[in-house]
Parts: C-alpha cells; structure tokens; sequence
C-alpha cells in the first residue's frame, strides 16, 4: 500500500508543477512584494491546512521570511500580502477574506482544490491561485466497497508552500 500511495503523491506533485509553475512563481514574487517593502506576510489557512502556517512560522532551519500571524482580527495593511490556503475554493470563511482583501485592493494569492475556471469566485478575484488537483480521496479501501482514502489536502499544499518559498527565498537573496 505505501508504494501505491507513493505513486499516487507523486502523480499528483507532477501535475501541480505541469499545471501551477507559473503560479507558484507568480505567487513567491507577490509575497516578496510585502517582504522587499514595508509589509508583512499572512497565510490565511483554514481547517487541516493551519498546519502550514505552523510550519512556516515555527521551522527550525527555514522559517518564512516576514511572515506575521493571521487571525481574522488582524488589521491587514496596502503594503501587506496575504496567502489564502483553503481546501475548497467555496470556503465560506476563505471566500469572506477574499471579497474583502479584494474590496479593499489588497493584492492577494489563494491555494484551493479547484481549478480555476469562471465559475470558481475565489480564482476569479485572486490576483494568483493555484489549484492542489486534489479532487478526493486517493487509495481504494481494502474493505469497503472501494471508497477512497488518504485525501492529500495538506500534502499537496504544503508541497505548493515549499515551491513557493524556494522562488520566494531565492527573489529575497537577489534583493538583499
């Protein structure tokens, strides 16, 4: 079972490179925008995916660079960025900051399962969004009538969080 879970990761890491590298640059270069001035960085993570806001902020080796804590009570300012990470592009709470960071012209990215299509709102106000792929579960259950396991949301974000930080870390050593 591990090697087809491997398999299947890997799959799925492959086609967010072929289908999300310009975005992923995209996304590191808007981040940087708030890092190189006067900003701060936010991820805005919702459910499972409040791992990666932990991550970020408390790596041991390589924490996010000017990355500040977001609760919804934080006064986001022009120069900041935010980096919205959902599993679906139709979170309540996540499409809430959206339309407001968007209302406001705060320059924002989002990371949600869908892909982007005139029909995802949240892909539509976002200045990059990048899709995961995820789209359920991805192993077969041994015993129950084939219903899928081992949904990848975190796995597939963190890998886009860890894409993102190295074009986002390398765009901060040329500034520096």
């Amino acid at each position: 079972m591990s090697k087809i879970l491997a398999t299947q990761l890997n799959g799925l890491y492959q086609k967010i490179v072929q289908n999300e590298e310009d975005s992923i640059e995209q996304t590191a270069r808007l981040l940087a925008q708030a890092s190189v001035g006067e900003g701060n960085v936010y991820f805005a993570c919702f459910d499972e995916l409040q791992a990666i806001e932990l991550y970020a902020l408390n790596s041991e080796k390589q924490p996010f660079s000017k990355l500040s804590k977001w609760t919804p009570d934080v006064e986001i300012q022009e120069a900041d960025r935010v980096l919205i990470f959902a599993k679906s592009a139709q979170h309540p709470e996540a499409l809430q900051l959206a339309k407001k960071l968007y209302d406001e012209f705060i320059p924002f990215a989002v990371v949600a399962g869908e892909a982007a299509s005139d029909d995802n709102e949240m892909s539509n106000l976002a200045y990059t969004y990048i899709s995961t792929h995820v789209r359920g579960g991805l192993i077969p259950h041994p015993t129950k009538l084939g219903e899928r396991v081992v949904v990848p949301h975190l796995h597939a974000a963190l890998f886009v969080y860890e894409a993102i930080k190295l074009v986002y870390d390398e765009i901060l050593e040329d500034e520096m």
